[in-house]
């Protein structure tokens, strides 16, 4: 059984890595500023970038060890890696058909659903009562923050864009509950190792029918360098190694606060209002996390 301290040791692990998530959307914002792009460059690079980031970690702190990995359980984690590149993918298409608001509802706030209802019915994880309340809560924190931020000529809504944001959600809820699967059998870094290298392989092949941007002036590649090594390596490696003592369920509610992050950047740096539904959201999701963390 483990200890209280390695359960909020590793909830902090997975909400550091949900607020360094909600940094992406700023970074790319900057970055469109500056140079014309696509959202399939982009999410390369980010993969592209912290695939090294892995190996090198791996070679550290395991060495030989690194190669050493079931082929069950390495056929998962290159399963792991489509689904990776799938939400990657989707969620970007999905944002041409039926804009940002609309797509990042579905996205995000599908995932939790899916890996709630597969984590208690396919794989047995008790849903407790308050963990059932803060899923709740934090569904309707980011309803309210992302209908917040959102502008009255994004309502272009079509079937194949909501089919493009559930299918990102599926694979991102599909990713969250293949990682439960090597929680303690695997280091988080070798098993990021295996499906982000997957995942970037997969982008590039799909950079066939969309190519790839690769000019980009300086401090454009600053911040894809950041996007590589801060929200992807380091936030996934710390999401997988939270995943420990933390139940899938629980760590798609805690990622969330992804939206959050985002909310509260947009306010201070491009002064978008959050207003009462952007500051109830807020709470709400605040509300959800403290259940979480002391009523686990």
């Amino acid at each position: 059984m483990l200890s209280r301290n390695s359960f909020r040791r590793d909830f902090w692990f997975i909400f550091s890595a949900s607020i360094a998530w909600g940094t992406v959307g700023v970074a790319n914002q900057a970055i469109y500023a500056h140079t014309v792009t696509n959202a399939l460059s982009l999410a390369f690079f980010r993969l592209a970038i912290a695939t090294p980031l892995f190996l090198v970690a791996c070679s550290k702190l395991l060495g030989r060890r690194l190669w050493q990995i079931k082929p069950r359980d390495l056929l998962i984690m290159i399963l792991m890696g489509g689904m990776q590149a799938l939400y990657q993918v989707s969620y970007s298409a999905a944002i041409a058909y039926t804009g940002v608001t609309i797509s990042t509802l579905i996205a995000l706030c599908v995932a939790p659903v899916i890996v709630a209802l597969c984590s208690t019915f396919l794989m047995r994880e008790h849903l407790t009562r308050s963990t059932l309340l803060a899923l709740v809560l934090a569904l309707g924190g980011t309803v309210l923050l992302v209908a917040a931020r959102s502008h009255p000529q994004q309502a272009s809504v079509s079937l194949l864009g909501i089919g493009l944001a559930l299918l990102a959600a599926a694979g991102y809820a599909f990713f969250i509950l293949l990682g439960r699967l090597f929680s303690t059998g695997y280091h988080s870094v070798q098993i990021n190792f295996v499906a982000f290298g997957t995942g970037a392989l997969l982008l590039l092949l799909f950079s066939t029918s969309t190519p790839l941007v690769t000019t980009y002036p300086l401090n454009d590649w600053l911040l894809l360098l950041y996007l590589g090594c801060i929200p992807t390596a380091l936030a996934y490696a710390l999401f997988q190694a939270g995943m420990r003592s933390i139940s899938a369920t629980m760590a798609s509610i805690i990622t969330l606060c992804e939206a959050l992050t985002a909310a509260l950047l947009a306010w201070l740096i491009f002064h978008e209002e959050l207003g009462v539904f952007g500051i109830l959201g807020a709470l709400l999701l605040v509300g959800s996390m403290l259940i979480l963390i002391y009523r686990k």
